[in-house]
């Protein structure tokens, strides 16, 4: 149990987070730096910015990097972890809203799908994408609208709730992202997940800044500036 539980819910969900952070995150804070400067100065480079944060965060691109990121954390053959890309893209784009939770599902059973019939024929460049590709495609056509509707549900509920009662939803909000934080699984994908926004979204962000400055100001004897 706690090996499939580092797998699944630390191992999975921590290469999720990197890849969301390596495409949407970043994609994010490169677009906005480029809409703001061209309020300034309709100039080139600055639309270069906003075009090249935009492909960041292009759903197709998203649901790649968070598809691949978690079969390189899985440790899968590299050709199932190429064809999760177009694994991770189909589960992004059907998942809606919760996108990120249908490819974190998706993605891992399309993983340990391709992982079984890896390098188990002499046509493995065949065999091995054609699984992983078909497998995750299907569960994406099947499952992912009800996966991302599920996580959404749950978004909408916690921002409903944030939004009734401010300030008790907000402290919890806050103190359960900022031990989420402390923990081995990915604040930042349980929030991509739930697609938190609004009072709860800045809720989240509260608590994951006072956790984190907590953090470096504990630890700056032994992890100096570049922890800061």
């Amino acid at each position: 149990m706690n090996r499939f539980v580092k797998r699944y819910c630390i191992d999975a969900m921590s290469g999720m987070a990197q890849g969301l952070f390596a495409s949407l995150l970043i994609g994010t804070i490169i677009r906005t730096i480029g809409q703001q400067f061209l309020r300034l100065n309709q100039n080139a480079v600055f639309q270069f910015f906003v075009d090249a944060g935009s492909f960041a965060c292009d759903a197709h691109v998203v649901g790649a990097a968070m598809a691949v990121a978690i079969g390189l954390a899985l440790g899968v053959p590299m050709l199932v972890m190429f064809s999760l890309a177009a694994v991770g893209s189909a589960a992004n784009i059907t998942g809606g809203a919760g996108g990120p939770l249908a490819v974190l599902v998706i993605a891992i059973i399309a993983a340990e799908a391709g992982r079984l019939v890896s390098k188990k024929t002499k046509v493995d460049i065949i065999v091995t994408p054609l699984v992983t590709i078909l497998t995750g495609t299907l569960l994406s056509v099947l499952c992912a609208k009800y996966i991302g509707m599920a996580a959404s549900s749950i978004g909408n509920l916690i921002m409903w709730a944030t939004k009734l009662h401010p300030l008790v939803m907000g402290i919890i909000v806050s103190v359960v992202v900022g031990i989420a934080l402390t923990l081995p699984i990915s604040s930042a994908a349980i929030c991509a997940a739930f697609g938190l926004t609004g009072l709860a979204g800045g809720a989240a962000v509260a608590g994951c800044c006072a956790n984190m400055i907590g953090f470096a100001v504990m630890s700056f004897r032994e992890n100096k500036w570049g922890g800061l």
